[in-house]
C-alpha cells in the first residue's frame, strides 16, 4: 500500500537532503579460497586485480554470449576472500553462474546471512550508523545520489537515532529519478550491458579476458550503438504508477512500439510520475511520446535522459 503524500515527501527529503535509512533487500555470498581472486578475475567484467583490500566495485556477471546474468557489487575482504552482493532473489543465479565454470578451482561459494541498510542524503562525515567487526561501510554514488550502505551479519547493523526510516515508495522514487537499474526490472537475461548504461560503471577495458567479453568489446568498438537504451520518463502525477509498468511507448497514431516501461513511481523531485523505460534508438531525446497501457486512452509522456533530477 502506498504511503500518503506527506509521509512520502518527508521520507523523500530525508533520502535526498537529510539522513534517510532504508532496509535494502540484498542477497550476499562469500567467495573464498586459494583460487578465488584469479577465478573471479576471469568471470567479472571489472578489474578485480586492482581492487584493494577493504574496497568495493560494481561489476557484471555475464553469460558466455554476453548477456547480463547479474549486476553485482564485489567487496574484497582479503587476498583470496570476497563478498558479492546482488538484488534480493538473485543470489542463487549468481551462485549457479559462478559454479558453472569452477571445475577444479579451489573456490568456495557460500550464502551469507547478512543484512544491508542503505543510508542516503546529506551524510557528510557522519555515517549515520555502525556495523560489527565483520561488517562493511560502503560508500555509494549513483548519478549524484550519494550515501553509505552498511553490510554485516544479521542483527549487527545499527542506525543513528537521527536517521528517518524510509519505505519502499520514497526509495523507489529516488532510485528511478537517479536512473539506478535493478535486477528483474531493468536487468535480466536478455539485457545487453550497453543498453543499460552500465558499461562505464561496471566494465574494465584494460583487464584480461573474462566470460562474455566478446560481445561487450564488439559493441564498444562500434560506438555502443544498440537497438534500445535505458531512458527516463516523466508522466502526469495523476497517473497510476503501477498501471504504467509494462506499458508501451508509441508515437502519435503509430502502432510501432518504441519502448516499454520497466519501473514507475510518484516522484516528489519531479512533481510527477517518473519511470524508467527501454527506448528505441530512433527516438531523439528529449521526445514527447504516448504510453499505451491497454486500459483506455493513451497517456502523454516525455522521454528524458538520465538522471531525471
Amino acid at each position: 500500500m502506498s504511503v500518503d503524500s506527506a509521509t512520502l515527501a518527508a521520507e523523500y527529503a530525508a533520502l535526498r537532503t537529510g539522513l534517510g535509512a532504508h532496509r535494502l533487500p540484498r542477497d550476499m555470498l562469500s567467495v573464498s579460497g586459494a583460487d578465488a581472486a584469479t577465478y573471479l578475475q576471469g568471470q567479472c567484467s571489472q578489474d578485480l586485480a586492482a581492487l584493494e583490500i577493504g574496497r568495493s566495485v560494481d561489476s557484471l556477471l555475464l553469460a558466455p554470449e554476453g548477456k547480463v546474468v547479474a549486476l553485482i557489487r564485489v567487496l574484497r575482504r582479503g587476498e583470496d576472500s570476497f563478498v558479492l552482493d546482488v538484488d534480493a532473489g538473485f543470489g542463487e543465479a549468481v551462485s549457479a553462474r559462478l559454479g558453472r565454470f569452477l571445475l577444479r578451482a579451489k573456490v568456495a561459494v557460500e550464502a551469507l546471512d547478512w543484512e544491508c541498510v542503505a543510508l542516503r542524503g546529506d551524510i557528510g562525515g557522519n555515517s549515520g550508523g555502525e556495523v560489527g567487526s565483520d561488517g562493511w561501510s560502503v560508500p555509494v554514488e549513483w548519478n549524484g545520489w550519494r550515501g553509505i550502505d552498511l553490510l554485516g551479519p544479521a542483527g549487527t547493523v545499527t542506525v543513528s537515532a537521527d536517521a528517518l526510516w524510509c519505505g519502499d515508495d520514497a526509495w523507489e522514487a529516488c532510485r528511478i529519478e537517479s536512473g539506478v537499474p535493478v535486477m528483474g526490472r531493468e536487468l535480466d537475461e536478455g539485457t545487453i550491458p550497453a543498453e543499460s548504461g552500465l558499461v562505464e560503471r561496471a566494465v574494465s577495458f584494460t583487464k584480461g579476458c573474462y566470460t562474455g567479453q566478446e560481445l561487450v568489446a564488439r559493441i564498444d568498438s562500434r560506438g555502443n550503438r544498440v537497438a534500445r537504451r535505458l531512458c527516463g520518463l516523466v508522466v502526469d502525477a495523476s497517473s497510476d504508477p503501477g498501471g504504467l509498468i509494462g506499458a508501451e511507448l508509441v508515437a502519435g497514431d503509430s502502432e510501432k512500439v518504441l519502448g516499454r516501461v520497466t519501473s514507475a513511481a510518484l516522484c516528489p523531485g519531479l512533481d510527477a510520475v517518473g519511470a524508467l523505460a527501454y527506448v528505441h534508438r530512433s527516438v531523439e531525446v528529449p521526445a514527447d511520446l504516448a504510453l499505451s497501457t491497454g486500459a483506455g486512452d493513451d497517456i502523454a509522456a516525455q522521454v528524458r535522459a538520465l538522471p531525471l533530477v
